[in-house]
């Protein structure tokens, strides 16, 4: 079992950027994928960006490719979405979320098996 905390999340404007940050719990973290995600209401919960266990391997959604950059710190049992450019449309709760598999590095989230209870990001224009 492993508990994951998001933070960072609050106010930004239009243009802006944030970091937020995905704290676990356990020592296994650093064998497992990980994945942010996000979601705003009456949408379903989509992929935003993923991660290999040693970090050597990253993957976006297109929304965001180019802006986003997703990292981790296996000595701080920490992962990291650094969000620039930030527009309107990234308002969302992320999440993050963690693949005890670490072979690959998912974009579905029936991929993942342990979840964060988020954090609110809200872009104004």
């Amino acid at each position: 079992q492993v508990q994951l905390v998001e933070s960072g999340g609050g106010l930004v404007q239009a243009g802006g950027s944030l970091r937020l940050s995905c704290a676990a719990s356990g020592r296994a973290f650093s064998s497992y994928a990980m994945g942010w995600f996000r979601q705003t209401p009456g949408k379903e919960r989509e992929f935003v960006a993923a991660i290999s266990w040693s970090g050597g391997s990253t993957s976006y959604a297109h929304s965001v490719k180019g802006r986003f950059t997703i990292s981790r710190d296996n000595r701080k049992n920490t992962m990291y979405l650094q969000m620039n450019m930030l527009e309107p449309e990234d308002t969302a709760v992320y999440y993050c979320a963690a693949d005890r598999w670490g072979g690959s590095i998912p974009s579905e989230r029936d991929d993942y098996d342990y979840w964060g209870q988020g954090t609110q990001v809200t872009v104004s224009s």
